[in-house]
């Protein structure tokens, strides 16, 4: 097996691990959306919905590119929740500052990373 395809699993789980935990802790997701989004629960969850699916359909090879562009939407997607924390850190005071700014270049990683099985 090629790192390519490697990494390939390894972004799937992460997408699923992720998704499964908007079910298991949907109050910590929750706090980190901008107050100016609408229903954050129903958000929160059919964000969770979208990680999951698509972490599955990564790995199906008849949906491996739709799913890799539903991920880069998603990273899109999610980029305000990132910004948000950066600019109100008063709000995440158990994550080092640092690394709410850090969040907002990984995005760009994540993108490229999906990017990389479209």
């Amino acid at each position: 097996m090629d790192v390519k395809t490697i990494l390939q699993y390894v972004l799937a789980l992460f997408m699923v691990v992720a998704g499964v935990n908007h079910f298991l802790k949907p109050r910590m997701y929750m706090r980190i959306m901008p107050p100016s989004l609408p229903r954050p629960r129903e958000l929160v969850l059919v964000s969770g919905v979208a990680e999951v699916l698509l972490g599955i359909f990564l790995l199906v090879p008849a949906t491996t590119r739709l799913a890799a562009w539903g991920l880069v939407a998603l990273f899109v997607a999610v980029f305000p929740a990132n910004l948000y924390m950066a600019q109100h850190p008063e709000h995440f005071r158990k994550i080092p500052r640092a690394l709410l700014w850090l969040r907002l270049p990984l995005q760009a990683v994540l993108i490229l990373w999906a990017l990389w099985y479209t």
